[in-house]
């Protein structure tokens, strides 16, 4: 196809004479505006028809010329005779990718946001003449697929197909998840009232069948989603289309999707998981696991609907045994444990086993629901909540693994007054009593009360002491609390020997009401009683708490009086719609808590461009705690474990060094074959995939002629080898990785390790550039609240420049950004204006002036360049919204006050404008936005291409070359702008006086410019200049003015009034610009520019006549000598002459 055949269109104003109106280039989709203009009519409507056409006109031109395929160049291009490299620059290559989407759904306007980055990135890349690679995948490893085609099943089977659905069970819309599979896994979650958070948070999400209807699947099409690989068949190929229809620089022969469903994938996951095993960073073990029951095994992060970077907390259960003692009485259903050798408990869960020595009393919630579970096979009862019991059963603390044994239901009421022999206690017998603060869905609901060293401890306590109502109230008798002090057992630093009692002094705590006071004092104790207290009594005395927990922990345990319990540290949901447990189970996992390969993702991060502080620092925290990480599950769709098939790898293990498999999968897939069905153009199989030949290709390990023979190759084939070995060479390492900040706690630390482990550190990533949420209209994305997008219902309402134009605009921080649709409703009118003004330029160019520039010529020019500069450091620092502003929004505004200097605002404006400064413009603004808005960049480009010199598509062009701008020139069109106001504020009409003539008419503005500095402001600056410190925030003593008022002449004080002005003036200028504000004469010539403007003043002025005069060579005598002897170098005195 050649480029003038691709370019059908010819401009908006034929569009829209015409009136051709065109469908949505990717599917049926409803016409919604979510909060844009509706009121713009026909018009709108046709200016977005026009950017979907230019799109497709683009995109056809792009396929034809296979203009985003890239292959590596000759190994011998950029590897010596000597085997080594040349550098990264000379190289002058650039590789950028994004954490392959979760194909459960279409896309929406978070995956494109965070897209974007890469996007704008590799685009900026090929205008910088690199050989720029951005290649796309799609994730279908984990849970969330395997979850929604069951969950269609079930609701087949249960309500038949179509189904009918009982109307009472129609559940409502809830807040939309990103994809279609995590919205069916939101409205699982209200199983049994464990969940009743969850749902209550998320609300109640519709059936799977009704989700798939509302995207668009017919109902006949519907029931082949029960089966996990239709949505691999479907949704990724969708998911191809909207990121085409957006225009994604993607080299799409190396697309592909993971599972075992793609053999030449499977056989790298495979390649990966045998060598980390060699290596010794996957190991076997039992170890506390999230865990879903229902599910039958662990639930990584990526396999959950909620509690996503939630591990497992650690306690301590402190066995309080029930003994009998005079006054207290067992609950009924309990008795028959009296004289029984069983032993009967109340399971108290603590993070603080140390100070066991000072417990007085064990709390328990007097509404709180409890239980009496049988926790071992001797038939030891435990007293706790459900919840915990729960979590017991799976972590080999009940009779049966994964059942709980309850032998009563018990209230907290029940429990009050209950005697207790508490292990390790100095009092010898401790009581129940009731606080209002324990919670249920923490722990075990049973607390121990150590009120020397835990602030609530003590005010719940004192409370009890102090109230007898609040006794009464709950039964609790004198016995039970009065006779109760707090035990010294630790002294702390600051605090002492009872830290509690003294910080609830310290922080006035009165009440266990108070709570901001109490959590202030908790905190204090709490992190100075570690880090700095020394036990005070029991076999540790002397040592200190950091030291002695530990051992004091293990000697409990081992002694029978504690067992060792785990929960979540947060409610965690699966996609299944289960409130997971941790588990005590068997499990394969990656030992990233190894101390030499954590040092290894140090030095890696600290090498690294992360673009932002913030992500330093999210990095640095998470290699700080990330130890093991389980990388087995028991089913779901992946990669089966090599040497214990019974395993499946986890979505979160199998997507760390994939970067490296597009290096090679345009030869081993190919084009059209992402799920690898089909051998690919190389001819390779992926049986032939063997560890040594990945070994070879990867890491360039030797590769013996038996070792080829042994995966099928004739010696023949290693010419093929050898050319993905050099693709693998070349376009390694990573260069850029784009993603969200929500993927720092897993994703991309995983990625870190993984390169650390696997590759020499040649070929480690370079950057990571993490964002943060996207907001629509600043709210959240929500399809309940109809506040959400998918991608191409975006592109069919703004296309696809319209959407990248706002996405640009959205924000550049690790905060959430905001799409905001008015944004993109503007950009539409923008970019077509911007046609219009290049269609109408191209039309009358040849009645153009030419020749010498004028001044205005000369600025615009400057003002081109300086645009081009800051838009160049905005895209190579990845702002894009700082690009978009310099690069579109500046230059739009610089051109709006030359069309008024030069008198080419009116509507035939083509005689008035240069034309080299009409040419330049447009090329300089077409590349300016060519990263962001390629399409209607590419049908300019084609318009203005052949004119000046420059043809071929516009992604595939060369930044603009550009000489530093002249910004002496900028400063004296600043000025002459500033003077232009003052005239014109000076000719505005002033209040009479009643029965006063009103002022004539203007015949003459008289232009005084001083040539010397005033003696008030040299001494004005003198003593700035000396004061000035740049190593100070302020920048000046705080008694400046003092300073200055001290060193002026008595005359010069009557001035006052002119002086501190000018002093703040350059003082705020200082801040800014540093101490080049101390120069007091401007660096251009005030007389010459103005006299080279005096008629652009005048005809924009509408006054017959300016002159200018120096100020000093004005007579007394003249009547404007006053006025003249306010001019200072660089702001001029006026005085107009008026009308006889």
């Amino acid at each position: 196809m050649s480029r003038a055949r691709a370019w059908t269109g010819s401009g908006l104003d034929r569009w829209w004479r015409e009136g051709q109106l065109r469908k949505t280039p990717v599917g049926r989709v409803p016409e919604r505006r979510l909060g844009a203009r509706t009121d713009a009519g026909e018009m709108a409507t046709t200016r977005r028809d026009l950017l979907l056409k230019l799109q497709d006109d683009a995109q056809r031109v792009w396929d034809a010329d296979r203009t985003f395929e890239q292959d590596a160049p000759p190994s011998s291009e950029f590897v010596g005779t000597d085997g080594q490299e040349v550098s990264l620059e000379e190289k002058n290559k650039f590789l950028v990718t994004f954490p392959y989407p979760y194909m459960n759904g279409y896309l929406h306007l978070g995956h494109a946001f965070s897209m974007s980055k890469a996007e704008f990135s590799v685009a900026y890349a090929m205008l910088k003449g690199k050989r720029a690679l951005f290649p796309f995948g799609f994730h279908c490893t984990g849970m969330p697929i395997q979850a929604a085609a069951n969950k269609l099943r079930r609701e087949m089977e249960t309500y038949g197909t179509p189904p009918a659905f009982p109307a009472s069970e129609t559940e409502k819309d809830s807040e939309s998840p990103s994809s279609v599979a995590d919205e069916a896994s939101a409205a699982a979650a209200k199983s049994k009232s464990t969940k009743s958070k969850a749902a209550a948070k998320q609300g109640r999400a519709k059936f799977q069948w009704e989700i798939l209807q509302m995207s668009g699947i017919p109902d006949a099409d519907i029931p082949r989603f029960a089966e996990a690989l239709s949505w691999l068949e479907y949704f990724p190929q969708e998911g191809l289309k909207d990121l085409q229809a957006f225009g994604v620089h993607t080299d799409w022969r190396r697309s592909f999707i993971t599972t075992d469903v793609n053999p030449y994938y499977d056989s790298f996951i495979r390649w990966q998981f045998n060598l980390l095993r060699k290596l010794e960073k996957i190991k076997f073990g039992k170890r506390n696991t999230i865990y879903s029951p229902l599910d039958g095994q662990a639930c990584a992060d990526h396999d959950r609907a909620s509690g996503e970077g939630v591990g497992p907390q650690d306690y301590t259960i402190i066995k309080l045994e029930v003994i009998t003692a005079p006054g207290t009485q067992l609950p009924a259903a309990l008795e028959q444990y009296r004289d029984q050798k069983k032993g009967l408990y109340l399971a108290a869960a603590t993070l603080r086993p140390e100070t066991m020595y000072g417990q007085t009393n064990c709390w328990v919630q007097p509404d709180g629901e409890y239980g009496a579970f049988e926790v071992s096979t001797n038939g030891d009862v435990f007293i706790c909540t459900e919840r915990s019991a729960r979590n017991m059963c799976y972590q080999g603390l009940s009779p049966e693994h994964g059942k709980v044994s309850k032998v009563c239901d018990l209230r907290g009421w029940d429990l009050i007054g209950l005697a207790l022999r508490a292990p390790n206690a100095m009092i010898e017998t401790v009581y129940v009593l009731p606080l209002l603060t324990v919670s249920a869905a923490k722990g075990t609901g049973v607390v121990t009360s150590v009120p020397s060293d835990a602030p609530d401890d003590f005010r719940g306590l004192q409370d009890l002491k102090e109230k007898p109502a609040l006794r009464q109230k709950f039964g609790v008798k004198d016995e039970w609390v009065l006779p109760f002090e707090p035990v010294p057992i630790i002294d702390t630093p600051d605090f002492g020997p009872l830290a509690a009692v003294t910080a609830c002094e310290q922080y006035k705590v009165q009440s266990q009401n108070d709570r901001d006071a109490l959590a202030k004092a908790k905190e204090e104790v709490y992190k100075k009683g570690f880090y700095g207290g020394v036990l005070t009594v029991g076999p540790h005395k002397g040592e200190s708490v950091e030291k002695a927990k530990p051992i004091i922990r293990d000697e409990m345990l081992a002694a029978g009086q504690a067992v060792a319990y785990a929960e979540p540290e947060k409610t965690v949901m699966s996609r299944s719609g289960d409130e997971c447990v941790v588990a005590f189970m068997d499990q394969w996992y990656l030992d990233y808590g190894d101390a030499e390969w954590k040092q290894q993702a140090y030095t890696c991060l600290s090498r690294m461009n992360m673009y932002h502080a913030e992500t330093t620092r999210g990095f640095e925290h998470v290699l700080g705690w990330l130890r093991e990480w389980a990388c087995s599950r028991s089913f779901g769709l992946g990669t089966k474990l090599p040497w214990d098939p019974q395993y499946v790898i986890e979505s979160l293990s199998d997507s760390t060094i994939y970067m490296a498999y597009y290096a090679v999968a345009h030869l081993l897939q190919g084009k059209d074959n992402m799920n690898g069905k089909q051998v690919g153009p190389l001819g390779i199989r992926a049986d032939q995939m063997t560890d040594e030949i990945w070994d070879f290709v990867i890491l360039g390990k030797d590769l013996s002629d038996d070792q080829l023979a042994r995966a099928g190759f004739a010696s023949a084939d290693r010419a093929h080898l050898d050319q993905m070995r050099t693709e693998v060479l070349f376009w390694y390492p990573m260069d850029l990785r784009v993603s969200g900040k929500d993927l720092i706690g897993n994703h991309l630390s995983f990625s870190i390790f993984n390169h650390c482990a696997i590759f020499p550190e040649n070929k480690w990533p370079l950057g990571f550039r993490a964002n943060g949420h996207m907001l629509i209209n600043a709210e959240k994305m929500s399809k309940s609240t109809g506040n959400f997008l998918s991608l191409r219902e975006a592109i069919s309402m703004y296309s696809a420049d319209g959407v990248r134009f706002a996405l640009a605009d959205a924000g550049d921080s690790v905060e959430d950004a905001n799409f905001a649709t008015k944004m993109a409703d503007d950009a539409v009118l923008k970019l077509t204006t911007l046609i219009s003004f290049v269609e109408e330029g191209m039309r009358g160019l040849q009645s153009m002036r030419h020749g010498e520039f004028t001044f205005y010529d000369r600025v615009f020019i400057a003002q081109i360049q300086r645009a081009t500069s800051l838009a160049d450091a905005a895209y190579a620092g990845m702002l894009y919204r700082e690009a978009l502003k310099v690069g579109f929004f500046e230059l739009q505004s610089a051109l709006g006050l030359y069309r008024v200097a030069v008198g080419a605002d009116q509507k035939t404006w083509c005689e008035n404008f240069h034309r080299d400064v009409f040419l330049k413009f447009v090329e300089h603004q077409i590349l300016l936005i060519t990263p962001l808005c390629p399409h209607t960049c590419e049908y300019l480009w084609n318009l203005v291409g052949k004119t000046i010199g420059k043809e071929g598509t516009v992604v595939c062009a060369r930044w603009p070359d550009h000489e530093e701008h002249d910004q002496v020139l900028l400063d004296a069109a600043l000025y002459l702008e500033a003077l232009k106001e003052r005239i014109r504020q000076a000719l505005l009409p002033k209040k009479v006086k009643k029965g006063a003539a009103p002022p004539t008419a203007c015949r003459q503005v008289r232009i005084f410019v001083a040539t010397q500095v005033p003696e008030w402001q040299s001494l004005c600056l003198e003593v700035l200049k000396s004061s000035y410190d740049a190593s100070t925030e302020d920048r000046f003593p705080k008694d400046l003015d003092k300073r200055v008022a001290g060193a002026l002449t008595p005359e010069i004080k009557k001035m006052m009034k002119k002086v501190m002005p000018f002093v703040g003036m350059i003082r705020d200028k200082a801040k800014l610009e540093g101490e080049t504000a101390f120069d007091a004469r401007p660096k251009f010539d005030e007389v010459e520019v103005l006299n080279e403007n005096l008629e652009i003043l005048c005809t924009q002025l509408g006054v017959p006549s300016a002159c200018v005069v120096t100020a000093g060579e004005i007579s007394a005598a003249d009547p404007a000598f006053e006025y003249a002897q306010d001019a200072v170098p660089g702001k001029p005195a006026l005085f107009l002459i008026r009308e006889e």
